[in-house]
Parts: structure tokens; sequence; C-alpha cells
């Protein structure tokens, strides 16, 4: 049988064993509207969503995808030209099993203005603005985590505040709308990788609609609910394999996701306008989420900036590669054992030691296709919000803190452009350039690399972690990086 693009119409046509949703589509209203509509979103809460649908549930909470970048255009045609379906492709080591998730129900025209999604934000009908803008996408300083309100898209906002550029000038306006027109706030959901991301969500917003109207900004922190929330599970960005995996099942998807065997969502019970009951289908609420997500981003998000970085030093292109690899495997167990996982205090059923066990596990799942230049991307937000606060604590608390150390040599020795191999590493990163530069010149000088002071603010000066730094990035431009790992290795 000839594959057929993927739409309503050709679900009856797939093979037995894919799950289709069993819930009317056309009976769905939209709820909510997800800003930053890219692979996550489509594994984790949609799909949460779908799944409560399929229990015939939550019909009124329909997703309406946005998108405030110019190549959110292409995903938004992609998607309209297939009913807004996604082919989820889970990943087991058993053996994939594929499901099409169907509670997304439109996507909002991508404008420069914004008019489009600030108008359908401010339907009554929307009750939760969701967003997965990356970790450095809430203009916030890398070291103190304050508020950005240098940054040139703030600046336009602030001054005009009814054409915004950015996701969090549109909800601005859309909440002004809404409280003009009586219709109540909505709550703002951040579902990125951040410690507190709901309370940082909170500051941008709050701090942005303070710039241009202060009646407005205290109406938003007043009435408006930011839950913190902690998100989970590795999702590849997708790519001709994927692809390929979809049409093995006879499925016609421009932008199949797959995704691992894995999630969880726990997320604060916080919600201004109602929500959907997640915890139905395996969602945790709690009043508080500190602890699952502290444990997570600097174990699971911290160990994957630490082994990607490694990995690309040594021309390896997929992170269960670098988990196979007999020395960055040993160096991931080792300082999440003995360095991370000591700062790192126990989640309710989770003691840090079996968490590193599990995350173990889930990098090494070899049908996982992950790259290693995908959680690379962007170390300078993601080196400061995953691994740094631990070093500062390990540092605090008198702790080891030596493969923590090498982790940043080895962040050094990765900016600096080039493999051990003499291949080119292309850019990787929003300040790319200044961190090439600056991890040159650390190469006859390892202080330059720590006088980053937007980056590592006094832990730069601190004379242990200088000591250390120096020696691991020495050691790996004299003698290779494989060289520093036995030596921490060896102790």
């Amino acid at each position: 049988m000839p594959m057929q693009k993927l739409s309503n119409a050709a679900l009856i046509d797939l093979p037995a064993g894919v799950c289709i949703p069993t819930y009317n589509r056309t009976a769905i209203t939209p709820g909510i509207v997800h800003i930053g509509l890219g692979n996550f979103h489509r594994a984790h809460q949609s799909w949460y969503l779908h799944r409560l649908m399929q229990q015939g549930e939550a019909l009124d909470w329909g997703i309406i995808g946005a998108g405030v970048r110019r190549g959110d255009e292409a995903q938004r045609k992609r998607l309209s030209a297939q009913d807004y379906l996604t082919t989820l492709i889970e990943l087991d080591p058993n053996g994939p099993s594929v499901e099409i998730v169907g509670s997304m129900i439109g996507f909002v025209p991508v404008e420069e203005n914004n008019a489009a999604l600030i108008r359908q934000m401010a339907n009554p009908a929307i009750r939760i603005v969701s967003l997965t803008v990356t970790e450095g996408g809430y203009y916030i300083d890398p070291v103190t985590n304050a508020f950005n309100s240098d940054h040139p898209d703030i600046r336009h906002d602030a001054a005009h505040p009814d054409s915004p550029r950015t996701a969090f000038g549109a909800m601005i306006a859309a909440l002004k709308t809404r409280r003009r027109e009586s219709s109540g706030p909505f709550t703002c959901q951040s579902c990125d990788n951040l410690q507190g991301n709901g309370a940082i969500l909170r500051q941008t917003l709050v701090s942005l609609a303070r710039l241009s109207d202060p009646d407005l900004a205290d109406w938003i922190d007043t009435n408006c609910s930011f839950p913190n929330s902690m998100v989970d599970c590795i999702v590849p960005a997708t790519g001709p394999r994927e692809l390929e995996l979809a049409r093995q099942f006879r499925i016609n998807d421009a932008a199949p996701v797959t995704h691992e065997n894995f999630r969880q969502w726990v997320i604060e019970d916080d919600f201004c306008a109602g929500r959907p009951d997640w915890d139905k289908v395996d969602a945790t609420f709690t009043q508080d989420v500190h602890a699952h997500e502290t444990m997570k981003i600097r174990i699971l998000n911290g160990g994957h900036q630490i082994i990607a970085d490694a990995g690309e030093i040594l021309s390896l292109e997929y992170i269960s590669q670098c988990m196979s690899h007999p020395l960055i495997g040993a160096f991931f167990r080792k300082i999440a054992r003995i360095e991370i996982a000591l700062q790192v205090k126990a989640a309710p059923g989770v003691a840090p030691a079996s968490y590193v066990d599990l995350i173990d596990r889930r990098f090494s799942n070899p049908e996982i296709i992950d790259t290693v230049r995908r959680v690379a991307f962007d170390g300078y937000s993601r080196q400061t919000g995953f691994v740094l606060p631990t070093l500062r604590d390990a540092l605090a608390n008198g702790d080891a803190v030596d493969g923590l150390a090498l982790s940043q040599a080895i962040w050094a020795r990765m900016c600096e452009g080039t493999r051990e191999d003499g291949t080119i590493i292309e850019p990787n990163d929003p300040v790319w350039d200044r961190l090439v530069i600056t991890a040159r010149a650390a190469k006859s000088n390892p202080q330059a690399w720590l006088d980053q002071s937007d980056i590592y603010g006094d832990l730069g000066n601190n004379a242990l972690f200088q000591v250390r730094f120096h020696t691991w990035l020495s050691l790996i431009w004299s003698e290779g990086l494989e060289a520093a790992l036995v030596s921490y290795l060896q102790g």
C-alpha cells in the first residue's frame, strides 16, 4: 500500500501497530498557546495532553502553536499541511513503538509585530500560555540571574509595546487587552530547563512590562500565575534518520519526533485559570519542585554538557558513543557520583546516587541518536545554568571540585574551535566568536578564560579553582584530553 501524507483522513489507513487518536479532533477547542514549538514540546507536554484526551478528557484544552522567530514559519507550514499531527517514535532498546499525537489543533501565523499571536493569547478561551524558548531565551544575566534590560530586543519592546519582537512582549500586549476587556489573566508556564523556571519567567515578564506600563506590570504580578516545573525527556533533533524511521511505519510525516522511553513532569500546582488534569497521566503536581529540578538540572543537564564537550574534542558524534567511550563514560560516572551528587538533595522517592544510575542508563541507550553537537549547543547559557552552580556549592562546602574544574577546562578547549584530529568545530554558541578568541588566548594564559566575569563572576578569582583549572587546561593542551581524563580517573 502506498504511503499517504499524514493527515486526519490518512489515520485510518495507518498500520495496525500505530496508536492513533481515539478522540474526535474536530471537537477539540483551544485552551493553551505554546510558544517555541519544537521537538521537545511535541514529545512531552503535547503528549501528556494527548494521553488525557485518549481518556476522553481535556478536549477544551487544545494547543495552538506559536513562534516569534522567522524560522518558526517553516514549522507552521509543515505542521499545517498535516493537520497539526505529530508522529512520535519511542526509541526503546527493545524496539521502537509509534503513536500519532493530535492534541495540537492550530498554529498562529508568524508575523514580525506578533499581532496574530497577541490576538490569539487575548482570546478568553486561552487559559495557559506555555513556552519552550531555550535556557538562554529569558534575557537574564548568566551570573546574577537578574533581568537584562539592556538587550536590544528588550529595549525595542519597551519602546514599542504594541508591536513587540519577543514572546514576552507579545504576552504582555495580550494581557493588556485582557485586563482592559476584563477577560482575566492566564497562567504563564515555562517548560524550559531552568532552576525556578516559573520564577524566572515572572521576573522577565514583569520586569519588561514595568519598562513601559508599571500599572500593568503590577496587575500581571498580582493576577497571573507562574508555576515552576521540572521537565524531562531526551528528544533528539529530526533529520534524515528520523524521517526514514517514520516511513518504515508507512507514515509520511514531514516533522516526526523520536524520543527515549522515559518521561517526567513535576509541576507546581499554581494555575490561575484552571488546568488539565495531567496527574491522571502520570505528571506530578506538587507545591515544591525544587528538589526534583535541582537533581535533574545538575545531574542530567550538567552531565550532558560535560560529556558532550569531551565528545566534541574527540570527534564523537553521538551521546551514546560518549558513554561507551572508556574514558568519557567513566568520567561522567565519577564526577556525577562523587562531585555533583554530593551537592544535590534527595527528591521524594529518589536518592541522588540512584538518579545517577538512571541517567547513566538513559545516556547509554544506543537507540537514542542524540548528537554531541545538539547537546553541546549554547554552553554560554548551559554551563552557567547547569554546571557552575554545582561548582559554586562545592567550593563553598569545601568538597571535591577536581572534576568540575576539569569540565571547565574541557569546555575552554572545545571553544578553541578545533578537534584533536584537526577538524573544525562549527560555531555552536550565540557568542561563539568571543569564546573562540578567549579560548585561544587561554591556551598560553589559562586565566584568560576564567576572567570572563559574565560567566564566572567571583569564581574566576577562587584560588583552588584557579589552580585546578590551570593545571587541567595546560595538561589538555600539552598531552591531550585522554591524558587528562586518565589522570582524573586515577585520582
